[in-house]
């Protein structure tokens, strides 16, 4: 993998914490709230001039789907592992530098941890369980922790591939009055079960009806005070929601609801 594949890739923070929250929004609406945030917020550079861009991840999960009931249960300590592509024009191949994520929920707040490597090498780690070679990945003890970690999830809980997620996002994000403040749109939202690989046909299976929008707020510490009043004069209800557990519900024809209306 180059130093100058390496060098566009988007999105290479590798660690952070951050509490989220989400609404399930008719599109219409999404559209009026989005326009409202342009007078504070800009497009995400890591996208195109809107701030769009395509994600898709792989997740991984037990025999039990042990990662989805910890979900649909609430537990408060969660972990859950997947394999992250932000698609570009270039087709994602052996060489595509991709992340190996774990994604943590501690109470409310949301914790990442990833690796950057190439596809190939991703799927080796997570299939086969084979370490990448040092010069595939940057030689840091953090790097070299992730990697154990991921490692010890996957021998631990037996992982395999179960889902496909894939989606449309445009990000917004704040200026220098609002650092660390995101607020993405996800729209265009579809799962696979087969074939479990980012490389696959999309398979046009929507996660939710297409007239719906999952938007997102994702700020370090606090929702400054002109968004709360924005989340409140659009009228957004908090959700309980996964993009992952509800690709499995819908695969297994679970009828256990993977959202729902936060009552509080």
């Amino acid at each position: 993998m180059s130093e100058s594949h390496l060098s566009n890739i988007s999105h290479t923070i590798r660690s952070f914490n951050r509490f989220e929250l989400k609404y399930l929004v008719p599109t219409k609406a999404a559209e009026q709230f989005k326009q409202a945030l342009r007078t504070f917020l800009v497009p995400d550079d890591h996208g195109d001039w809107r701030g769009c861009y395509y994600v898709s991840s792989l997740y991984y999960d037990g025999p039990d789907f042990r990662f989805f009931w910890e979900k649909i249960d609430g537990v408060k300590f969660r972990r859950k592992l997947r394999i992250r592509h932000y698609e570009s024009a270039q087709p994602l191949g052996d060489d595509t530098p991709v992340f190996v994520e774990i994604k943590q929920r501690l109470n409310r707040v949301t914790q990442k941890r990833r690796v950057l490597l190439p596809y190939r090498e991703a799927l080796r780690l997570c299939d086969e369980r084979q370490m990448p070679d040092e010069s595939l990945h940057a030689k840091t003890t953090y790097d070299a922790d992730v990697l154990d970690e991921v490692a010890s999830m996957l021998w631990q809980y037996h992982l395999s591939p179960a889902s496909v997620v894939r989606y449309a996002r445009q990000a917004l994000i704040g200026t220098e009055y609002d650092i660390g403040l995101r607020v993405t749109f996800d729209t265009d939202l579809s799962y696979r079960s087969d074939p479990l690989e980012l490389n696959g046909e999309t398979s046009g299976l929507q996660l939710f009806p297409p007239d719906w929008t999952v938007v997102e707020i994702k700020v370090n510490e606090r929702i400054p005070y002109w968004l709360t009043e924005l989340v409140a004069v659009h009228n957004l209800q908090l959700v309980r929601v996964s993009k992952y557990c509800r690709s499995v519900e819908l695969a297994n024809g679970l009828s256990t609801p993977t959202w729902r209306l936060e009552l509080a």
